[in-house]
C-alpha cells in the first residue's frame, strides 16, 4: 500500500513539474525562443544530473537533430552549458541555473543587435533627409523634412538611451538598482 502511494506521489510530482515546464516554455516565447526549446530548457533545469542528447530526446520525444539544434541555441544564449563527467564519453549538458544571468545575457543578445540597427537606420535616414532639404527649394517640403528630422533625432536619442540601458543590464549594474531576490 505504501509503495503504491509513493508511486502516485511521484506521478503527481512529475505532473506538477511538467506544468511548470510548460509555463517556462510559454514565457520563453517572449524572448523569441520556440516552445520546444523552452521545454528543453525546463527539462534541463529540473534534471538533477547533466543530460546527454539521448536523455533529452527520451524525455521530450523529439529527434536528436532537434535536441542538438535546441541545445546549440540555448548555449548561444548562455542558458545551457556543456559539462564533463568522468567515464561518460557523450556530451553532457546542464542548464544555467542563475536565471538573472540568463536574462541579462539573453536580453543583451536580443536587444543589442536590433537597437544598433535602429540607430544606424535613423542616422542614414537623417543623412538622406538633410541632403534632400539642401537640394530642394520647396518651402512646404523643407518644413516637413524639419519636422521629420526632429522626430528622427528624438528616435535616435531614445535608441542611444536604450543602448545605455542594455549595457547596464548586461554588466549586471542593474542589480544595484533592482537587487536580485534569492
Amino acid at each position: 500500500m505504501s509503495e503504491r502511494m509513493d508511486e502516485k506521489s511521484w506521478e503527481k510530482h512529475e505532473e506538477i513539474i511538467e506544468k511548470f515546464i510548460q509555463v517556462i516554455a510559454k514565457n520563453m516565447n517572449l524572448y523569441g525562443i520556440t516552445p520546444s526549446v523552452g521545454r528543453l530548457y525546463g527539462v534541463l533545469y529540473f534534471a538533477n544530473e547533466p543530460m546527454t542528447l539521448d536523455d533529452m530526446r527520451d524525455a521530450l520525444s523529439m529527434s536528436k537533430t532537434s535536441m542538438s539544434t535546441g541545445v546549440r541555441a540555448l548555449a548561444d544564449m548562455k542558458m545551457v552549458e556543456s559539462t564533463y563527467k568522468k567515464g561518460i564519453r557523450k556530451d553532457l549538458y546542464q542548464s544555467e541555473e542563475d536565471w538573472y544571468k540568463s536574462f541579462t545575457s539573453l536580453f543583451g543578445i536580443r536587444w543589442r543587435k536590433q537597437t544598433e540597427t535602429n540607430i544606424e537606420e535613423a542616422e542614414e535616414t537623417i543623412e538622406k533627409l538633410e541632403k534632400l532639404r539642401q537640394a530642394t527649394k520647396d518651402a512646404r517640403l523643407i518644413e516637413q523634412i524639419e519636422q521629420d528630422l526632429n522626430k528622427l533625432h528624438y528616435a535616435k536619442n531614445y535608441y542611444e538611451w536604450l543602448m545605455n540601458f542594455i549595457k547596464v543590464v548586461e554588466s549586471g549594474e542593474i542589480f544595484k538598482f533592482i537587487p536580485k531576490k534569492q
